[in-house]
């Protein structure tokens, strides 16, 4: 069974504002951005050289407020992609002090905050960026997860810790295409331990995965410390080693969190996910 991530104390996490006493800083600073080194997880996961999948964090602002040039408040929500080939993903309780930045700072116009936002966040994690500004009265739909919903599996369950065996032997049936679904990811920060709660979706090709075992997989993330982007990395390495599908995608959506939502997806065979918000987000 595998331990906890053992890179918790690496030197650079003690340098975060994640778990210290913060204050609110309300005039734009790009320095208030912190990036964590994507490799911290992959060489755990033995992620070296090409990655096995593609991807992106797809991140929503929903607490983001500036000047204009004549001091009235202008509100708006963001969403922002970082290319899962950055060098860093970005630390969130940082982007949120980052964000709050803006909040007495005057700019032009909305053109203006979407190119500081997208150039800083370039800066922070060293690759690929992109941000969109919406007006609050842009249209937004809730759905349910996609594919097949395996939460409502009548299964006995009497261990939390993480363990990726739970998938060992877990494919053994006929090759099929199939999307399922789980509301019941719950991890933990990494650094905190503050709980983290998501809904997870798997599209595959390959022997059928048996569900029960899935199901319980991922429950076994329920005390295990991990940033989101990191869970979703080790669920599309996990059900490779285990389940060898030929094709695979892992996306999650989680509940925000200081005004953010951070929605990771993974893959081997398309390029990107529907991000539908959810009823929890």
């Amino acid at each position: 069974m595998a331990e906890s991530s053992d890179y918790q104390n690496a030197p650079e996490l003690s340098k975060l504002q994640l778990g210290q006493h913060s204050r609110y800083i309300e005039h734009y600073s790009a320095k208030l951005l912190q990036g964590v080194p994507r490799q911290l997880n992959r060489d755990q996961l033995e992620l070296t050289g090409q990655l096995p999948f593609d991807g992106y964090d797809r991140w929503t602002l929903y607490e983001l407020s500036w000047l204009n040039r004549k001091g009235k408040p202008v509100v708006a929500i963001g969403e922002v992609r970082i290319a899962v080939a950055s060098v860093n993903l970005v630390e969130s309780k940082s982007f949120k002090l980052y964000l709050n930045s803006f909040n007495q700072t005057q700019f032009d116009n909305w053109s203006s905050v979407q190119e500081t936002i997208t150039r800083d966040l370039i800066q922070c994690v060293q690759g690929d960026v992109s941000v969109v500004l919406f007006e609050l009265n842009h249209s937004v739909h809730i759905e349910q997860p996609e594919g097949q919903l395996i939460d409502d599996l009548d299964i006995c369950v009497e261990r939390y810790e993480f363990d990726p065996e739970l998938l060992k032997n877990a494919a053994t049936g006929a090759v099929i295409n199939e999307t399922l679904s789980s509301n019941l990811l719950k991890s933990n920060c990494l650094v905190t331990s503050q709980p983290d709660w998501g809904s997870v979706t798997i599209r595959y090709q390959g022997p059928q995965i048996d569900h029960e075992a899935l199901l319980r997989y991922i429950i076994s993330f329920r005390r295990h410390n991990e940033f989101h982007e990191q869970c979703v990395e080790r669920i599309f390495v996990d059900i490779m080693k285990y389940c060898q599908p030929k094709t695979l995608s892992v996306s999650a959506r989680y509940t925000r969190r200081g005004g953010l939502d951070i929605n990771p997806f993974r893959s081997n065979f398309e390029l990107h996910t529907s991000h539908h918000r959810l009823i929890r987000q």
